[in-house]
């Protein structure tokens, strides 16, 4: 018999929304996302939030949470998703928890990773580097003093690039070495785990499919609309995928093709990234979906796996 708390796992654009949907209607469950995009309002079609068809039928947490202006952490998201897991136990209800941002997923099952604190110098110069000399120079650094995180962390996450290489500095270990420890431990118990697997060619099929359908959507607009805000787009909000290509067009440096070029290209290395990560991962029920496969089947095959305990 497997537990009340399920959580699906994918690259981008791999159908566990959909999946997610289906299996909360038949499990009677709530949803948390866990995206560190679409925490904010109004980053709505480029963060592929699910429709309000869906959220007036499903109750979902942690979408909509924050400001595009504010930062959102790894830490704020785990109070959230924590909280909102207690609310759901109250209404006796099941949690199915969806997404892809591997950092996220992390913390959720086994804790928040405890590295070194900051150490403000050291980051103002890291920062102020990668101003002048560019992400793509700190991003090789990164690949001599930790190609494992290299690896993971994409050449466009000046975030991350700079907290790695400021922990390496500061604790002279790389992050990858310290975050072992999440590797040790076991998986929470409490989590059945489904992950979604597709052949390289179909996902990138989906993903340019995504990338159209966004753009059909109206993404240039919502781009238009959020930088119109009295309050300037956060570092964070301004380098998501989509909405940094974007603004780069909407400055004048691309054209419109040339940005939904460039928003297929970083998403297809989101992914390489997230097979990366979801590597690490234990106790996963990996479902290799061929194409064309019917989402009534993929559904069938996810329900044998979330057989209800109570």
């Amino acid at each position: 018999m497997h537990s009340d708390m399920i959580l699906i796992i994918g690259v981008t654009a791999s159908g566990k929304g959909r999946l997610a949907f289906e299996l909360a209607e038949i499990c009677d469950a709530e949803i948390i996302s866990i995206d560190s995009m679409k925490v904010y309002r109004r980053m709505d079609i480029g963060t592929a939030k699910p429709p309000r068809q869906a959220r007036q039928r499903i109750r979902y947490h942690m979408i909509d949470v924050a400001e595009p202006s504010d930062s959102f952490s790894v830490a704020a998201f785990l109070d959230g998703a924590r909280h909102a897991m207690d609310q759901i136990r109250t209404r006796k209800k099941r949690t199915v928890a969806v997404g892809g941002t591997a950092l996220y997923i992390k913390s959720l099952l086994y804790g928040l990773f405890e590295g070194p604190g900051t150490d403000e110098q050291v980051r103002a110069d890291l920062e102020a580097r990668a101003q002048t000399e560019g992400l793509e120079q700190l991003h090789r650094e990164l690949q001599q003093v930790d190609p494992r995180a290299a690896e993971r962390i994409s050449p466009n996450d000046a975030r991350r690039i700079v907290r790695a290489l400021e922990v390496h500095r500061i604790a002279g270990k790389p992050i990858s070495s310290l975050q072992e420890q999440w590797a040790a431990a076991d998986t929470m118990n409490d989590w059945t785990m489904i992950g979604l697997r597709r052949e390289r060619p179909e996902e990138n099929k989906r993903i340019n499919a995504r990338v159209k359908k966004m753009i059909e959507a109206g993404l240039v607009d919502e781009v238009k609309s959020l930088l119109a805000e009295e309050r300037p787009l956060s570092k964070q909000a301004r380098c998501a995928i989509g909405y940094a290509e974007i603004i780069e067009h909407l400055a004048g440096r691309t054209t419109l093709q040339e940005a939904v070029e460039l928003i297929k290209k970083n998403t297809r290395r989101l992914a390489k990234n997230q097979r990366t990560w979801f590597k690490t991962f234990k106790n996963v029920h990996w479902l290799d979906i061929t194409t064309g496969e019917p989402a009534n089947e993929i559904l069938d095959r996810a329900l044998k796996l979330t057989t209800s305990r109570r």
